[in-house]
C-alpha cells in the first residue's frame, strides 16, 4: 500500500499545539465505550458540558477490508453527513483496536477526514480482547505497539493518540508511557487500573501512577478512573496535574456529570448537576429520533437501563417493559416507558419534597462504601460493593484524599451491573 511521506502533506499540529488549537483545551472528556459512546450519546454529552468525545472502539481488522460496507456503516457512518461532522460531532477522536499496522493504517485513513485524531486502544481487558489479541493484551509487545502508533504518526493528516492501562510498578508504567510518546502519540490517556482490574475486581484506579506519567512526558495527559461525582473532576486535576479528565461509567449513569449545579440547585453539598433521570432519558431519545444516522437498539436500551437505574429497581413493571421491547417501533415504545417513569418520579418527588424539604435532607450514605445515595428520581452514579469490602482498599498508592467519603470510596468494586461487560476501555 502506498503511503504519504511527511513532505507530501501540510504540517499537522502536535502535542500541546494540537490540544489547544484544534481540540480547544478540553478538560472534560467522554471515554470510548463499547456500544455506548455513539453519536446520539455524544450529542447529549456535549449539551451537559463534555468538551471532547471519543467514538466506541472500532476493530481495524473488521473495518479495513474494502468490502466491509456493513461494518463500516455500523461502526462509523459518514454517509448521513452527521457522524464526525463539524456541526454535530466535534471535537472527536475515533478509536481503533488493532494488532496489524497495515490494517490499522487502512482503517485510520478512511476516517481521518471526519475526526480530529485517531486513538489506539491499548487498554481493553476483556476476554474478547485476549482472543483477538488487542487492547491491554498487547502491553508486553512494545515493539508492535511502537509500530502501530508510528505508522499512523508518519502517515495520517491528523494526530495519533493512545489510551492505556498501568503496570503494577510506577517505573514500568512511566517507561511504557514514554515509549508511547516516542512512537508518536500526541496525547496519552492513562487509565489507572491494571489489566486484571475488571468486572467484579474493578476496584480503584491509581492516581499516583497517572501523576507519575504526567510528570514524565511532554505531551498532554488525560486521566481515566474514579470519577463518580462532579467534584471528583477537580480532585483528580489537583491530585494528578493532568490536562483533562475522562469518564466512562460515571458519565453513563449521569450524562450531566460534567455540568455544574444550576442556580436553583436544592443541595448545598452537590457541586454538579443531577437532573431527573427520566428527563435525561427523554432528551436522549429525542436526539436519537432526530438523527438520520441510525442508533443501534442495543445502545439505546443499554443507555435507558443505566440512566433510569435509580428507579428501575422500584418500578419493576417498567423495567420488565423495557426489557421486553422488540420490533420495528422500539424508539416510540421506549419513549412511552420514559414518559411513564417521568410521571411516577414527579409524583414521588412532589410527595417527598412537600413541606419545603431540600435534596440534602434526602441524601443517605450507603453503609459499605460511604458514598452518597440521592433521591431515586435523580440521576446519580451506580456502584456495587465488593463481597469483601476491605480488599480494594489494600493498594498502598491510592492518591485519594482521606476524608470519610474518600476513604470509603476505596472499597468500591466495579460499577457495571452483573449483566454488563466492563465498558471502561
Amino acid at each position: 500500500m502506498a503511503v504519504q511521506t511527511t513532505s507530501d502533506r501540510p504540517r499537522k499540529l502536535a502535542g500541546y499545539d494540537f490540544y489547544h488549537q484544534i481540540l480547544g483545551s478540553p478538560k472534560l472528556i467522554v471515554a470510548p465505550m463499547v456500544d455506548q459512546s455513539e453519536l446520539a450519546w455524544r450529542i447529549l454529552s456535549r449539551r451537559y458540558g463534555a468538551q471532547l468525545c471519543y467514538t466506541p472502539m472500532i476493530n481495524a481488522k473488521m473495518f479495513s477490508p474494502p468490502s466491509a460496507h456493513a461494518y463500516r456503516a455500523q461502526a462509523f457512518n459518514t454517509s448521513c453527513l452527521e457522524e464526525g461532522s463539524n456541526t454535530h460531532d466535534r471535537p472527536l477522536i475515533v478509536q481503533f483496536c488493532a494488532n496489524n499496522p497495515s490494517q490499522l493504517l487502512t482503517s485510520a485513513l478512511a476516517v481521518q477526514d471526519h475526526c480530529d485524531a485517531v486513538d489506539i486502544n491499548l487498554g481493553c481487558p476483556q476476554d474478547i480482547a485476549r482472543k483477538g489479541h488487542y487492547g491491554s493484551f498487547l502491553m508486553d509487545e512494545w515493539e508492535l505497539i511502537h509500530d502501530l502508533i508510528n505508522i499512523l504518526h508518519e502517515n495520517l493528516s491528523v494526530p495519533v493518540t493512545a489510551k492505556f492501562r498501568i503496570f503494577p510498578s510506577i517505573e514500568k508504567t512511566v517507561a511504557y508511557a514514554k515509549m508511547l510518546e516516542s512512537a508518536g502519540a500526541q496525547i496519552l490517556t492513562c487509565h489507572g487500573r491494571l489489566r486484571t482490574q475488571r468486572g467484579q475486581n474493578t476496584g480503584l484506579a491509581d492516581w499516583a501512577h497517572i501523576k507519575a506519567v504526567k510528570e514524565a512526558v511532554q505531551v498532554p495527559v488525560f486521566a481515566n478512573g474514579n470519577i463518580l461525582f462532579h467534584e471528583d473532576v477537580a480532585k483528580c486535576l489537583k491530585e494528578t496535574g493532568v490536562d483533562g479528565v475522562m469518564s466512562a461509567e460515571g458519565q453513563l449513569y449521569n450524562p450531566a456529570l460534567f455540568a455544574p449545579a444550576s442556580s436553583g440547585n436544592l443541595s448545598s453539598t452537590l457541586t454538579g448537576a443531577h437532573p431527573p433521570h427520566a428527563d435525561l432519558a427523554l432528551e436522549y431519545l429525542a436526539i436519537v429520533k432526530s438523527l438520520k444516522t441510525p442508533t443501534s437498539t442495543s445502545a439505546v436500551k443499554g443507555h435507558l437501563f443505566k440512566i433510569m437505574h435509580p428507579a428501575l429497581s422500584r418500578e419493576t413493571d417498567l423495567r420488565e417493559r423495557l426489557r421486553r421491547i422488540r420490533g420495528s417501533n422500539v424508539i416510540e415504545e421506549y419513549i412511552e416507558v420514559a414518559k411513564e417513569m417521568k410521571e411516577r418520579m414527579e409524583r414521588d418527588a412532589a410527595e417527598v419534597m412537600k413541606g419545603g424539604r431540600k435534596t440534602d435532607d434526602l441524601i443517605t450514605i450507603e453503609p459499605t462504601t460511604g458514598l452518597r445515595v440521592l433521591p431515586h428520581w435523580l440521576s446519580q452514579p451506580y456502584f456495587r460493593p465488593l463481597k469483601s469490602p476491605t480488599e480494594a482498599s489494600k493498594r498502598p498508592s491510592s492518591p485519594i484524599p482521606t476524608s470519610h467519603e474518600d476513604v470509603k470510596r476505596a472499597r468500591l468494586s466495579g460499577q457495571s451491573a452483573a449483566r454488563d461487560i466492563d465498558i471502561s476501555l
